[in-house]
C-alpha cells in the first residue's frame, strides 16, 4: 500500500474510533481489552498519536517515551483531547516531506512510510476495540477492513513486530506455524525457535499447525481480537501463539 492510502486509513479509522467512543461513553467496558474502559482506550490512543506526531514534526532520531495524558481529563474533555491529537497526526502526516528523517522501529522504505503504516494499523485495531464497547462483535465492524489492508497488517505483525528481540514467541524446540489468508491467496510461514520468530511469505517446510481464514478475520485474530477462524493440525501451537504473541 502507498503512503497516501495509509494516511487515509489513519484519518478514517481515527474518526470512527472517536464516534464509537462517544456513543459508548467513557465508562463503557472495552470487550476486546479486558480491564480497559473507553477512557483508557482514548488516553492510550491519544498519547500514541501525539507520540508519533512528535517524531514526524520534530525529526527525533531516538525513541522517546509516550507523552502524559493531562491529569484529571475525562468525559467530553478527554474525547476532545483525543480528537485534537488525531487531527494533528493526520495533518502532520500529510505535510511531512517524503525524505523526512526520524526514528522508526520497524523496517520500512522510509520513516514516513513506517509511521503512516504503523498508525494506520494501530488506529484500526483500536477502532475495533472502541466498537466492541458497543456490544458489536469484533468481526462485525462498522467499516469492514479490506482484504488488501488486512494482508498488509499481517505482514507488518509477522515480519516486523515479531522479528524484534522483544517478541515473547520463543520455543526451545523449533516449531513451524502456517498462516493462510484464504480470500487473498496469501500464505506465511513462521519459524519459532529460541530466537525471534522468522516469518516469510509462502508455504515452505512442514507446518505443525495452520491458522487460516479470510484476511480481515485472520488479521484481528493475530492481534488477539478474534479467535482464529480455522485451526488445522496441532492446535496447541495456535494456543501457544495466542498466549505469547501479545504486543
Amino acid at each position: 500500500m502507498e503512503i497516501a492510502e495509509h494516511i487515509q486509513v489513519v484519518d478514517r479509522e481515527g474518526r470512527l474510533l472517536a464516534a464509537a467512543a462517544e456513543k459508548a461513553g467513557v465508562g463503557a467496558e472495552v470487550a476486546t481489552c479486558p480491564g480497559w474502559q473507553i477512557r483508557d482506550l482514548l488516553s492510550h490512543q491519544g498519547a500514541v498519536h501525539r507520540w508519533a506526531t512528535g517524531f514526524l514534526a520534530d525529526g527525533f532520531a531516538a525513541r522517546r517515551p509516550l507523552p502524559d495524558v493531562p491529569p484529571g481529563l475525562d468525559g467530553d474533555g478527554l474525547l476532545a483531547w483525543y480528537r485534537e491529537g488525531h487531527s494533528g497526526l493526520v495533518d502532520t502526516l500529510r505535510q511531512a516531506p517524503l525524505d523526512l528523517e526520524c526514528f522508526a522501529f520497524l523496517p520500512a522504505p522510509s520513516p514516513l512510510a513506517f509511521w503512516a503504516r504503523r498508525q494506520a494499523h494501530e488506529t484500526t485495531v483500536h477502532r475495533v476495540d472502541a466498537e466492541s464497547a458497543l456490544d458489536r462483535p469484533s468481526g462485525d465492524a462498522s467499516d469492514p477492513i479490506t482484504e488488501e489492508f488486512a494482508v498488509d497488517g499481517i505482514d507488518e505483525l509477522l515480519t516486523g513486530f515479531h522479528a524484534r528481540e522483544r517478541s515473547r514467541v520463543r520455543s526451545e524446540t523449533p516449531r513451524l506455524l502456517r498462516v493462510r489468508a484464504v480470500d487473498a491467496d496469501v500464505t506465511w510461514t513462521v519459524r519459532i525457535t529460541q530466537d525471534p520468530p522468522a516469518a516469510e511469505r509462502g508455504a515452505t517446510g512442514t507446518a505443525e499447525c495452520e491458522v487460516s481464514g479470510p484476511a480481515a478475520q485472520l488479521y484481528l485474530a493475530l492481534w488477539n481480537r478474534l479467535p482464529f477462524p480455522e485451526v488445522t493440525g496441532d492446535a496447541s501451537l495456535a494456543a501457544f501463539w495466542r498466549e505469547r504473541s501479545g504486543v
